[in-house]
């Protein structure tokens, strides 16, 4: 593959014309060595201070291959008195069964292994802050609030090692994990064995999100209603909390090009083949995930923050990386994949649309997950569009009833719905669930609901199907939000701002009822945490 820097200046300056927002910058390596970059806009749009190569921004989610970084290399060369004491896993181990309650670690099946790869069954706890009455401006302090958190997390939303699901606090233990079995801080081991030995130099683990460095703003909003400085006061740390300039992302890509040259560093033992229990391959492994594109396969992850896109991708076997950093929320991992993709320079063989049958379009309803699923029509001809973990994603069809993307399998059979999320190791079986007016207008579901687990209260206020629901809990008093009706007893509930982002969107509420008709609990759950069962007081 031949790419010369002429070209890849022609494909980064379309890019940033493309995806131009407040500011961005962008920068691809191949070979080990800087080819092509592009900085543009602002990093503060009201004080007029342009974006630099050098100008520092969150990484945030990028972090945790970091962390998993840190963690092989404590493991091959343990400091004296981490070696002291014996083997580092189980060090690690001790420390995980120490911090956790004894109902998830007692059997043994949730392990460091299981954390790092993503298949630990955990829910994801900056969703769960929203069950816990935070709001999206809310201060979050991990020594005030992950103690009481931790203390309210007893239960698993599936079998560890069974699938994946996306879980920001299986790297927040981790990273306690490491601090606690080597008594030093995190920043301090990353700096000393990662980012210093990486050359990035300016790049530092900054866990307060209100204390970033400046000069870089984060924007909400767009070109049409224009941009806000976005708020975060919300601290993290091994799930996120890294800052790093551009300078410093081409330092490391060129990094990891000298570590996958060696078979026995880290990147290596990072970016193996993992399995889960049943044997199929998983596509994310401490930390990375595979994404295959136009034939290619490519090891990187995204990072977000409210004001903020990152996503940096490698293909080893081509030795080419791309790197895409923006001060505002405009997605970074599509003008990613579209310049790999130009660059890979691959021919794609053109196929007639294929028009879908009339039966994908409504509202379905897993039976497993509990959760719904909206399929509407797609952004391009011969697509439709499936909403399951966030924003829809575009399926395209290969006859009027199947479909597929790069992360899933549709089939629809009249009013049952199968879907292969490949990367989940999941098989989703839903049902057609069917709008019926006297149920949406009744007033049963309106009351008060408590969860025991987490100590949870769900209020569900409103009258003739205009309802509204808010969650209280040890984080405050959450904001209300509108409700709406898909069929049967099955609402969604809006949440498309939250402390992490993106938000958790749509919590799916399945409201049941007794043997008397009468309405005595409801199932919430989103993407990012199933299943959280309420029942109704009074």
């Amino acid at each position: 593959m031949s790419v010369t820097k002429e070209y890849v200046e022609e494909v980064l300056n379309g890019v940033a014309l493309r995806y131009r927002g407040p500011g961005g910058a962008i920068a691809v390596v191949k070979d080990g060595e800087l080819i092509g970059q592009r900085v543009w806009g602002f990093a503060d749009l009201d004080q007029r201070i342009p974006m630099t190569a050098d100008t520092q921004m969150p990484i945030c989610s990028i972090t945790k291959q970091f962390v998993c970084a840190l963690l092989i290399d404590l493991e091959r060369n343990p400091p004296p008195a981490l070696a002291a004491k014996g083997n580092a896993r189980e060090q690690f181990s001790s420390h995980l069964k120490e911090i956790l309650s004894p109902e998830l670690t007692s059997d043994g099946e949730l392990t460091i292994e299981r954390l790092c790869n993503m298949q630990s069954g955990l829910r994801d706890y900056w969703a769960m802050t929203t069950l816990l009455g935070s709001k999206p401006d809310d201060e979050f302090l991990m020594a005030r609030d992950c103690g009481p958190l931790l203390a309210r997390t007893k239960s698993f939303q599936f079998q560890a090692g069974t699938e994946y699901s996306y879980c920001n606090l299986n790297f927040h233990l981790l990273a306690r994990v490491i601090e606690r079995a080597t008594g030093e801080s995190l920043g301090k081991l990353l700096e000393e064995r990662l980012l210093r030995p990486a050359g990035m130099s300016t790049a530092s683990l900054c866990p307060n999100t209100a204390h970033h460095p400046p000069p870089c703003v984060g924007y909400e909003g767009n070109e049409q209603h224009g941009f806000t400085a976005a708020i975060n006061r919300m601290e993290w740390s091994g799930d996120a909390g890294l800052v790093a300039s551009l300078t410093d992302m081409i330092a490391y890509e060129r990094y990891l090009d000298k570590c996958y040259a060696d078979p026995q560093s880290w990147y290596h033992t990072a970016i193996a083949t993992s399995k889960f229990k049943d044997g199929n391959v998983a596509r994310y492994r401490y930390g990375l995930s595979h994404t295959e594109i136009d034939g290619v396969d490519t090891v990187g992850h995204g990072g977000a923050l409210r004001g903020y896109r990152l996503h940096r991708r490698h293909a080893p076997h081509e030795r080419l990386s791309v790197v895409v950093m923006s001060n505002s929320d405009a997605g970074a991992l599509s003008p990613n994949i579209e310049i790999f993709q130009k660059l890979l320079r691959r021919t794609k063989a053109q196929v007639d649309p294929v028009q879908p049958t009339e039966g994908w379009f409504g509202a379905f309803l897993d039976r497993d997950t509990q959760l719904s699923i909206v399929v509407t029509k797609g952004p391009r001809d011969g697509e439709v569009a499936i909403s399951y973990d966030g924003g829809p994603e575009p399926i395209k069809l290969s006859t009027p009833n199947q479909g597929k993307s790069d992360s899933m399998l549709a089939t629809i059979d009249g009013d049952s719905l199968s879907i292969h999320r490949v990367g989940d190791n999941r098989v989703l079986s839903a049902r057609r669930i069917v709008p019926n007016k006297s149920i949406a207008k009744s007033t049963i579901f309106q009351g008060v609901y408590h969860c025991a687990e987490i100590d949870s209260t769900f209020h569900c206020t409103g009258q003739a199907g205009m309802l509204y629901g808010a969650f209280d809990g040890y984080l405050g008093r959450g904001h209300a939000a509108p409700m709406k009706y898909l069929g049967e007893d099955v609402w969604v509930l809006a949440c498309p701002r939250g402390l992490d982002a993106p938000a958790p969107g749509d919590w799916t509420l399945i409201f049941h009822r007794d043997e008397n008709d009468s309405i005595h609990g409801l199932t919430v759950g989103c993407w990012l945490a199933r299943r959280v069962s309420f029942v109704k007081k009074g």
